[in-house]
């Protein structure tokens, strides 16, 4: 297993040419392949014109090395390279670039390969077998946002601005809102902006990445009318908690506990009516039916006086295809989507944030880490389904060191060419 885990894609290892042409992630080149990346510099039109110490595939590599390691960009760079076990038989041809050439590499290379790079690669893994990651027919998914400090530039600080009345965040930041499978906590989605754009606001590009086979789950924050209407649109069952200000007056109540209701976006004396199920566009619609489901949680497990009111509204109308309690159940695996953040944030990132200066390349570095994460959780995920446990079960820390140990492992990033024997 530990060999084929360690395959390096699209590479002739008959064939060594120059050091840089294997400068790759080990591990993660399962996932993330040097032919797709060679796709994505093409389509994108970012491949280098003139033959360069640093190729415009190495810096795509380089770049999410930057989500694995926190140190500086040389060490950074020399952990690819060092760990390659025919690294000193091309030590002659191949010095370790400044930082202020791999900063240019950087920006040569711009934002836009690395989220089309995102995009191609990161899709839901978990299988139809995969522990916690399904309620009946639907794939359990989560919407939520995350905030992540960038450095005090007067560009970012333009661009992404900063809470004034926040004495704790004194940097910049970035939001984020991303839709990832809630058992696997594997980000399929993202869309970065600034603090100056609302998680609906940020929503509205990932509807797109949203099926009919998936469930939605989604915090208060994400509710409006126009929101929860443009979601339908996907055919994808929607869960979401909604705050105790949303009018859902009681139309029927249901055997489950749960009641049917329905939400508008006319004021309480209008006379304009036009229901769902009369247009063929739900945009159209002013009065929408939902069903409620209301549920109390003991927020405090040593005094039962303690407790918290979840209010849940769904698409599914029909207790049969879900019941109450299934419902209640689908919408605390979103949980796994803060989980996911917390592994950028802390595990990745050790709590340092993006260390990009220029908001172009803030967003390099965002897809970067996002790409990162998803080829760790994609990796984990097939790892768990091979002796069939939750992916849950399986530590992300400790799978983590071992990708940066692999990295940096001579056995774990390439094979020497016969020719080419280690120097005793």
């Amino acid at each position: 297993m530990t060999n084929q885990f360690n395959i390096i894609g699209g590479m002739d290892t008959g064939n060594p040419g120059k050091l840089t042409d294997h400068v790759t992630l080990g591990t993660l080149t399962r996932t993330i392949p040097r032919f797709i990346v060679d796709e994505v510099l093409t389509e994108t039109q970012s491949r280098e014109k003139r033959s360069r110490a640093l190729p415009a595939h190495v810096v795509v590599y380089f770049v999410l090395a930057l989500a694995l390691f926190t140190d500086g960009y040389e060490e950074v760079i020399r952990k690819l390279v060092n760990g390659l076990r025919f690294a000193r038989v091309w030590s002659g041809e191949w010095n370790v670039p400044t930082t202020s050439a791999l900063s240019q590499a950087r920006k040569r290379l711009g934002a836009e390969p690395i989220k089309v790079l995102f995009e191609r690669v990161a899709v839901p893994v978990a299988k139809p077998g995969t522990p916690g990651a399904w309620i009946r027919d639907w794939r359990v998914m989560a919407l939520d946002g995350v905030m992540i400090d960038v450095p005090d530039t007067p560009e970012n600080l333009q661009y992404y601005g900063k809470p004034e009345d926040d004495t704790r965040r004194p940097f910049p930041q970035t939001r984020t809102v991303g839709l990832a499978e809630a058992g696997t906590r594997a980000i399929i989605a993202v869309h970065p902006g600034t603090i100056y754009q609302g998680e609906r606001e940020l929503t509205q590009p990932l509807i797109s990445s949203l099926t009919p086979e998936m469930l939605i789950t989604a915090d208060r924050g994400f509710f409006s009318f126009e929101m929860w209407r443009d979601c339908l649109t996907s055919g994808a069952a929607l869960v979401w908690r909604v705050s105790s200000t949303v009018g859902l007056p009681v139309l029927q109540v249901l055997p489950d506990g749960s009641y049917l209701s329905e939400i508008t976006n006319q004021p309480a004396r209008s006379r304009t009516r036009i229901p769902l199920d009369k247009v063929a566009d739900p945009r159209l619609a002013t009065h929408i039916p939902v069903r409620v489901v209301e549920y109390q949680v003991q927020t405090d497990p040593t005094d039962e006086t303690t407790s918290e009111t979840f209010r849940i509204i769904t698409n599914i109308l029909d207790p049969d295809e879900l019941h109450a309690t299934e419902i209640a159940q689908a919408y605390h695996e979103r949980w796994n989507m803060e989980s996911a953040f917390r592994e950028i944030e802390t595990y990745l990132r050790l709590g340092k944030g993006i260390r990009s200066k220029t908001p172009e390349m803030v967003r390099q570095e965002l897809y970067g880490l996002f790409l990162a994460h998803y080829a760790i959780r994609s990796f984990m995920a097939e790892a768990a389904d091979t002796v069939d446990i939750d992916p849950d079960r399986i530590s992300f820390t400790r799978t983590l060191h071992i990708i940066r140990r692999r990295i940096t492992d001579p056995a774990g990033l390439s094979p020497l060419h016969p020719k080419n024997p280690p120097p005793a």
